[in-house]
Order: C-alpha cells, then sequence, then structure tokens
C-alpha cells in the first residue's frame, strides 16, 4: 500500500503512555460501513460517496481503507478543499497528486505536459508544456485531460478527496469529467457534510458510465453500545458501564470526535485515573461535564500554559495546517519558548501533527477556540498570520486576502484579494475570481477609478462562470461613480454585454453602447466591436438605415487594429449581422477572412469568426457555405483546444446537420454533445431547436409540444429572431395537426411581427409556408396572399437563397386553396426541385406531399407524387410524417413499398468497418483532423462516426475507446 498526499486528521493513533492523547486505537462502530467502502474501492473504476455531519468520522473511516488488504496493492492518494480558498483551482486533487514525482512512469502521454505549471513538483517528469491557448476554457479542458491521463498512468489508484463540500467550482467540474470516463483502475472517494453540500456536489455521481463501481455510505452517530466501546477502546479496558457509556452518549450526541474530547477533558480533569494499567472514573455524580463539545475543548485548552494557548489560538485563527515557522510567527513568540509551547499543544492532543504541518485535530476545535477569542486578539493575529504568509514562496493570495480582510485592514485587503483574483483569471478559476472582485467592490474602500478597473476584470470573468446576474446590479453601482472617460466607456460596454448574456434589458444595453462608444476613441477595437454588438439584431427597435450606419462605422475604425485575429473577430461578428438581413456584403468580408487565413483558421478569434458566419448563413439558407465555416471551425479547435468554442460550433453543425437531412446518429450526437459539454444554456439553443423539432417530426407529439412552447419562448426572449423561424415553424405544423388553429395563428402573428421589425427575412422565409397554412385553414386567404406578397417583396432584392423554395411552396397552397390544382401541383413541384438543390429534404418532401393533395384534388394520378413524399420521410426518420403520407397513400388509393429499413443499421450495435477503423485511429491518439485527413474524409464525419462508435461501445469519451474495441470486435 502506497499512501500520499494529505493524511487524515483523524487517523488511528494509540493513547499515550500518560494519557494525555485520548484517539481509539481501532475502529469502532463503523465495520458495515469500512466492508462497503472496501468493497468499492477494490473494484475499480469506482465511485464512493462518504456522507456524515461534522466529527462524526469520515476521515477516520478513510484512513482504515489503509491498512485493509483488499486494496494493499493501491496508492492511495488524499487531497482536501479547505473554507479558505486559495486562487489557484483544483487545490484537493493538486494536494494528492503533488508528492508522486517518485513513482511516475516514463511514457506519460503528451497532454500531461498541460500540468506543468499546475504541478511544479512534477515538473522535470512531465513532458514538455504543450503551446499556450488563447481560451481559458481550452486550457482548462486541457488541463483536465492531463489530470485524467496522469491518473491513469499511475495504475491501481485510489483517490481521496475530503471536504467536498467546500470544493472550488473547477474541482467539481474536473470530477464531473474524470466521472465520465474514469481511468479503469482508479477508485475516487469522496467525504463531505451532506447539510453543507451543494447539489451539483451530490449531482456528480448521478449519471455513472455503465461498469463503474458506486457506493454511497452515510456516516450515523453512535449508539449508547457503540458509544461504550469507543470510550473502552480509548481507556484500554475491556468495557465500560452502560450507564457510563449512556452518559457519554447523550453528552456527545454521539459524534466519536465528541467522545474523544471529552474523554480528554475528563483525564485532563483528573475525572478518570489510571490505576493498575486500566482507567477508573469517579462518582457518576462528579461528572458535571459541559454538554457542548465547545466547552470541552475549551476547558483542555485552558489547561495548557499561557505559551502553549499562544500557540493553539494562533493554528485557530490560521485554520489549515501550517508549518512550524509560521505558526511561531503568528503567535508572536521567540523560538525555544515556541518550540516548547508546540510540544506541549502536540502532546496535549489539542493540536496534530499532518502531512502538510501543524494544525487541529479537527475542524471544530479551531472554530471554538476561535470563536472563544476576543475581537482585538483575532484582529492581531489575522495581522501576523497575513504577514507572515506574505514570506512563503509562492505566497497563498488567497490566504493573505482572507487574514487582512478579518485583520480590518481594508486597503490591504482591496490589493490582496485584487490579486489573489488576478491570479484566479490567470489560471482559468473564474468563479473565485468573481467571489473575490465582488467582494472587494462591495466592501473595500476604492477611489472611483480602482473600482471601476475591478469591475471590467469582473464582468467577463462573471459571465465565463455563468454569474452574470449575480453582478450586474452591483456593475450598475459602480458605473453610477465619477468615473476616468475610458474606464466608464469600457464598463459601459461591459455592462450591456452582461445584460445581453442575461437577457435582461437590452434597451438600456442599447443605450450603453451608444454610450460607450463615445468614451472608447483610445480604443478603436472595443469601439468597433461595441458598434457591432449595438447593432446586432435583437431590439425591434433599430432601423436598416441605422444599422448600417453604426457597421459602416465600425468597418471604418477596423484597419486602425493591428490585433489581426481580433480583426477577423470584428469581420465575422459584422458578417454576422448583414447575413440574416440579407445584405450581400456579408460575402464580402468573409473573402476578407479567407484571404487572411487562407480559409483555415489558427486563432481562437479566427475560428470564432468562422463560427459566427457559419452559424448565421446557416439560418439563412446558405447551407454549403455554412458546411465549409462550421467543418473549418471545427477542424481549428480540435488543435488548440478551445472547449467553449467547440461547444458552439458543434452546436451550430448539429443544427445545420437537421436544416440538411442528415438526421441519421443526430439524437446521438446531441446527447454526446451535452453530455461532454456542460454550463452553457445560452450557446445550446441551436440543439434545444434540433431537439424539439425531431421530436415531432418522429411522433413524439407531446414531448414535441412542451419542447417547442419552451423553446419558442426562450429564443424569443434571448433576442434570436434569426433562429425563431425554425420553432416556430414546427409548433405551427403541430398545432393545424392537432387542430389547434387558434394557436398556429397565434404563433404565425408572433412570428411575423418579430420579423417585421427587426428585418430578418432571409430566416424568416423558412416558416412562410408555415404561416400561410396556418392562414389558409383558417380561410383567411386574403391575409395569406398578404403575407406572400410581402415576403415576394422583401426577398426579392435581398441575398435570401431560401426565396426561389418557398415562395412557390406558398404559392401552391394559395392555389390550392383557390381551387386551382393543377397550377398549385406544379408550383409545389417547383419548390420542391429547389428544395433539393438547397439541401433541404425535409422541406421538399413536404412541399411534394402537398403536390400530391393537390393532383388528387385536380383528378390527376398522384401516385409518384404520394410514393416521393413518404420515401423522403422515411430515409429521413420522420415517422410522424412518414404515418400521415402512407394515411393519404392508404385514403387515395395509392399502393407504396413497404418500408424495410436497411443500410448502416444492419450492424445492429456492432461497429461498422468504417466506423471501426476510424475509432481505432482515435483510440491510437489522432485527432479528428489527422483521421480527416487520412482517409479523405470531412471532419464532421469523423466526428459521427466517433460518436457512433462511443454509443456501440457504452463510453462517453473517445479516451475510453481503446479499451472496448477488443470486445467488440466479432472476429475475436
Amino acid at each position: 500500500m502506497r499512501h500520499r498526499g494529505h493524511e487524515g486528521t483523524n487517523a488511528p493513533t494509540a493513547a499515550s503512555p500518560d494519557g494525555k492523547r485520548v484517539v481509539s486505537p481501532t475502529l469502532v462502530g463503523r465495520a458495515e460501513e469500512l466492508e462497503r467502502l472496501t468493497a468499492a474501492a477494490s473494484c475499480p473504476p469506482a465511485v464512493v460517496v462518504v456522507d456524515g455531519e461534522a466529527g462524526i468520522g469520515k476521515t477516520r473511516l478513510v484512513s482504515e481503507l489503509v491498512t485493509r488488504a483488499e486494496v494493499g496493492n493501491r496508492m492511495v492518494l488524499t487531497g482536501r478543499c479547505h473554507r479558505i480558498r486559495e486562487s489557484f483551482p483544483l487545490g484537493p486533487v493538486v494536494d494528492a497528486l503533488g508528492g508522486i514525482a517518485d513513482v511516475l512512469p516514463a511514457d506519460l502521454s503528451p497532454v500531461t505536459g498541460a500540468l506543468r505549471p499546475l504541478l511544479p513538483e512534477l515538473a522535470e517528469r512531465l513532458p514538455a508544456a504543450p503551446a499556450p491557448l488563447d481560451d481559458r476554457g481550452g486550457e482548462r479542458h486541457r488541463v483536465f485531460r492531463g489530470l485524467v491521463a496522469l491518473l491513469g498512468a499511475l495504475g491501481p489508484t485510489v483517490l481521496v478527496l475530503e471536504d467536498m463540500h467546500w470544493a472550488d467550482e473547477q474541482t467539481v467540474d474536473f470530477v464531473r469529467y474524470l466521472l465520465a470516463e474514469p481511468p479503469a483502475e482508479l477508485a475516487l472517494v469522496m467525504t463531505f457534510r451532506g447539510e453543507e453540500v451543494r447539489p451539483e456536489v451530490r449531482a456528480l455521481t448521478a449519471a455513472l458510465p455503465p461498469g463503474t463501481t458506486r457506493a454511497d455510505v452515510v456516516l450515523h452517530a453512535l449508539d449508547d453500545k457503540q458509544t461504550g466501546a469507543l470510550a473502552a477502546a480509548i481507556m484500554g479496558l475491556d468495557r465500560v458501564s452502560d450507564e457510563f457509556a449512556a452518559y457519554l452518549c447523550e453528552r456527545t450526541s454521539g459524534l466519536p470526535f465528541a467522545i474523544e474530547e471529552l474523554l480528554a477533558l475528563l483525564r485532563a480533569r483528573g475525572t478518570l485515573v489510571r490505576r493498575r494499567g486500566g482507567w477508573a472514573r469517579r462518582a457518576l455524580d462528579e461528572l458535571d461535564v459541559p454538554s457542548g463539545i465547545r466547552d470541552s475543548i475549551l476547558e483542555r485548552v485552558s489547561r495548557l500554559s499561557g505559551e502553549a494557548r499562544e500557540m493553539v489560538e494562533a493554528a485557530a485563527v490560521l485554520q489549515v495546517p501550517v508549518s512550524a515557522a509560521v505558526l511561531t510567527e503568528t503567535a508572536g513568540r521567540a523560538e525555544l519558548p515556541a518550540a516548547r509551547a508546540l510540544e506541549e499543544a502536540l502532546e496535549s492532543g489539542v493540536l496534530a501533527e499532518h502531512e502538510t504541518g501543524l494544525g487541529f485535530r479537527h475542524l471544530l476545535a479551531a472554530q471554538a477556540v476561535y470563536e472563544d477569542m476576543a475581537r482585538p486578539r483575532r484582529r492581531e493575529l489575522h495581522a501576523r498570520v497575513a504577514t507572515a504568509l506574505q514570506t512563503r514562496s509562492p505566497v497563498p493570495l488567497g490566504q493573505v486576502a482572507h487574514h487582512l480582510r478579518f485583520a480590518d485592514r481594508w486597503d490591504e485587503w482591496g490589493v490582496a484579494a485584487e490579486l489573489a483574483a488576478d491570479h484566479a483569471i490567470a489560471l482559468g478559476n473564474d468563479a473565485e475570481a468573481v467571489r473575490l472582485l465582488e467582494a472587494v467592490l462591495r466592501d473595500a474602500p476604492l477611489e472611483p477609478a480602482r473600482a471601476g478597473a475591478i469591475a471590467v476584470k469582473l464582468v467577463p470573468a462573471a459571465i465565463e462562470s455563468l454569474r452574470a446576474r449575480d453582478v450586474a446590479d452591483l456593475v450598475a453601482t459602480v458605473l453610477e461613480r465619477d468615473l476616468p472617460r475610458d474606464i466608464r466607456g469600457e464598463l459601459r460596454f461591459q455592462l450591456a454585454l452582461l445584460l445581453h448574456e442575461i437577457g435582461d434589458d437590452i434597451a438600456r444595453a442599447r443605450d450603453l453602447l451608444t454610450e460607450a462608444i463615445a468614451d472608447l476613441e483610445a480604443n478603436p477595437g472595443l469601439k468597433a466591436w461595441a458598434m457591432v454588438v449595438l447593432v446586432i439584431p435583437v431590439a425591434p427597435e433599430i432601423t436598416s438605415a441605422e444599422r448600417k450606419l453604426w457597421l459602416g462605422r465600425a468597418l471604418a475604425v477596423i484597419p486602425d487594429i493591428d490585433d489581426l485575429p481580433f480583426r477577423a473577430f470584428l469581420l465575422g461578428k459584422i458578417a454576422m449581422v448583414l447575413a440574416p438581413i440579407g445584405d450581400p456584403a456579408w460575402r464580402e468580408l468573409l473573402q476578407r477572412i479567407d484571404d487572411q487565413t487562407g480559409g483555415v483558421p489558427r486563432h481562437r478569434q479566427e475560428a470564432n469568426a468562422f463560427w459566427s458566419i457559419g452559424t448565421e448563413v446557416c439560418y439563412a439558407g446558405h447551407h454549403d457555405v455554412a458546411d465549409r465555416l462550421l467543418d473549418a471551425g471545427l477542424l481549428a479547435v480540435a488543435d488548440n483546444d478551445s472547449a467553449r468554442l467547440e461547444f458552439s460550433l458543434r452546436c451550430a453543425r448539429v443544427l445545420l446537420d437537421y436544416c440538411c437531412g442528415q438526421w441519421e446518429g443526430l439524437s446521438e450526437d446531441i446527447d454526446a454533445v451535452t453530455d461532454e459539454f456542460a454550463g452553457h444554456p445560452r450557446s445550446s439553443i441551436d440543439v434545444d431547436v434540433v431537439t424539439a423539432s425531431l421530436a415531432l417530426a418522429r411522433g413524439e407529439l407531446d414531448e414535441a409540444r412542451e419542447q417547442l412552447s419552451s423553446v419558442v419562448d426562450v429564443v424569443e426572449q434571448l433576442g434570436g429572431y434569426d433562429l425563431l423561424p425554425l420553432p416556430a415553424a414546427a409548433s405551427i405544423r403541430l398545432s393545424l395537426a392537432q387542430r389547434d388553429v387558434d394557436d398556429a395563428l397565434a404563433v404565425a402573428e408572433r412570428l411575423f411581427a418579430a420579423v417585421e421589425s427587426t428585418g430578418v427575412w432571409p430566416p424568416a422565409a423558412r416558416a412562410v409556408p408555415a404561416m400561410t397554412e396556418a392562414l389558409v385553414t383558417a380561410g383567411r386567404i386574403d391575409r395569406a396572399r398578404a403575407l406572400v406578397d410581402r415576403f415576394t417583396a422583401e426577398l426579392r432584392d435581398i441575398d435570401a437563397p431560401l426565396g426561389p423554395a418557398v415562395l412557390p411552396h406558398a404559392e401552391g397552397l394559395l392555389d390550392a386553396a383557390n381551387g386551382r390544382y393543377r397550377s398549385a401541383v406544379e408550383r409545389l413541384t417547383t419548390a420542391a426541385r429547389r428544395y433539393t438543390e438547397l439541401r433541404c429534404p425535409y422541406e421538399s418532401a413536404q412541399a411534394v406531399e402537398r403536390a400530391a393533395d393537390a393532383a388528387a384534388a385536380a383528378g390527376d394520378d398522384p401516385g409518384e407524387l404520394v410514393r416521393t413524399a413518404l420515401s423522403g420521410y422515411r430515409n429521413l426518420g420522420a415517422s410522424w410524417d412518414a404515418a400521415r403520407a402512407a394515411d393519404t397513400a392508404r385514403r387515395l388509393g395509392v399502393t407504396v413499398p413497404a418500408h424495410r429499413r436497411g443500410g448502416r443499421q444492419s450492424y445492429g450495435d456492432q461497429l461498422s468497418p468504417r466506423e471501426r477503423e476510424v475509432a481505432e485511429l482515435a483510440a491510437a491518439g489522432r485527432t479528428n483532423k489527422e483521421i480527416a485527413a487520412e482517409l479523405y474524409l470531412s471532419v464532421n464525419t469523423v466526428a459521427r462516426h466517433i460518436t457512433a462508435a462511443m454509443r456501440k461501445l457504452g463510453v462517453t469519451s473517445r479516451v475510453a475507446i481503446v479499451h472496448h474495441l477488443s470486445d467488440d470486435d466479432p472476429s475475436k
């Protein structure tokens, strides 16, 4: 058994001969719990949760695992979360891994090189650090991959993360990532206090991969019998009386830590005396022991010398274990007297030795001593701690800030907290940065300029950590102060971005942007960006002329921007605005980006430009262009590991695949993207639209109605009027099928009002046939005629590729409503052909289906048209539409072929040859880009094959493919 990392604070230690320390040499009352813990830890991959209140014995239970033969060949790594957080992320994981340099294998994965900044102790044994990324999310994702690879390389390992109720957000995110596909030989043990733990920590074990062992161990208070057994073990007796055991249990509530502390107090008082090798107690009436553990601890401390008490008080202020030097400096003692005082505190059992230093055996004891100190004494010690910690290398910035704050040294605290936040931001720990900066803005005495500068730092971190709504009012308050012009302009811009992010008060956001532009003369890049954000069509009040004016001004500023990737980023945002309003100038801007990048983005901001344009041109119907841009963007992020941007690109790719009828495996793609990337609800709206639309196409009507209603509301709330036509059209079709004409009309009118006010006519063209059909069904033929005429006029002179298909589709519906059936057939078949050219097979099948109805009404043979529509639906997997077309065929007496499923589905749960080929390359460590180049496939096709392979193999990440490939090979 190899045990490394933080030692348990309740490690089993026998009582000292003089009886000053009182710790049970054996574990009492936890046999069943230990068996469950051991059984799970010896059957990896495994995850065990140990849940219990403070003092219940969680650490002692876990420490016993080291002694069990069942896990004797496993390395045990232990790290602990602390109440006082540091600016660096992943504290308990770093603690656990910091001491493994001498056991690291030589052939580590190159991705572990990303851990060098996080684990400097291992730097000499790790591979070379990869090139830095310009995206904090990407860096964090790479660090997570490196940690998983490192844990996997260690072989049989038990990773213990204690006190997860104090875990920082990145530790929680990492554990979630780790448990998505844990290394085959890893057992993870987490301890926490159930009454204090956050819901997201509890949820970590909610959905584990198949084959993962899970155990939940809940520790309860000891009963009278168990309390007596523990007391007997501590005192070296065979047993204690039932009366004494009941008394102890009542006074300690059955908490093992409290029992140990109370017995220590009784012995210190002389209430328990040593006779003939054992312990005897005085009369029970004399045991006037305080009922609370607080009083027990304080009485023990009071029996120490003044010098030892000062050491104990210093440890209480520090809270975390520290070196003897720091403890001595905090107490303000000379070295030799301090050494004697420390020895006394240790011998009494009030303090204990840990691997990371000296401190209390349990935080309850530290809290009791701390709360008993007078406030001036606390302030004095906090100030000493801050001074002492600043001599350490590296300086623990988070701890320094904490102690300066409680020393009431507010100016110094503000500086230290800002430095700690800067460090957290540099390490990608945005949530901790937000906590620190928010506290400084609320409580520190800041001059206006400094408050403004801190608020400017706060907003991006809040957006990244999904805390935008929490800090909006605070940032607005800072903006009310007398700020320097440049800071005021940047903060106005940042607050506007924040309001956009949370979807609140868009009108106010526009006012802020307008004001910011006037203040940003010295910052042309930010000024141009503000101009672009100002005209993103989320505010219906903005006019076309106003939009063009601001975009023209932004374009005029761009040549002054020296940062080429940022220049591409802004050009992408401008093109993103132009495409949905049908301004063909977006093509020229795309060409400028292509000229700069060679059509291959290499920087995150360049890839962002490809995503921005690719998404918008998908909405507008430029599917071939969207295909190229999104694939190029995905190639770029596959190289630079930008997790958040990859998520956005994959969401857009899902939407494009839906629009182009590439539905095979699409549900699995949706599951993979939502499982792999969490925490970005705004970016996932594209996927939510597809999920709801697929539910309708597949006949899941109750789910479809609920999802479509919700997603239409969310899209509208977010100002996504360019995306709104897709779910709105599906909602209208469902309402008409269920004969809810009023609801269909309401959605149609709501959509038209939004489009008319924002000018996003090209994307809205998708919904013209559905809106027309709603009006026709309601008998409002004249209104339908006016709608089609309006769209015809609006689409005539703009870049709207869907127009040539949707307009004859709508005209055909009007012809049929007016009894001009043969004209309807001609227009609807024309629409179907043009849909096909645009890669819109679903809409093509719908147009053909309506043409068949019109042909039957005209007295012509609808057979071929019905069969074509039915075949189109079946090829897509649109079972709801296929069932309707089949009913139409039966009603019209048309013979249709039986539905036979073939193609890839013949492989069943086995990998197809191509899936296996791609999976083997992925398992060998090839990137999607490398696989695509070797097999002459698109990156998206590679991603689809990997997703299918993961689904069939029952794994949730590509790193796990290698462990399952041989099991799936039918030739073995």
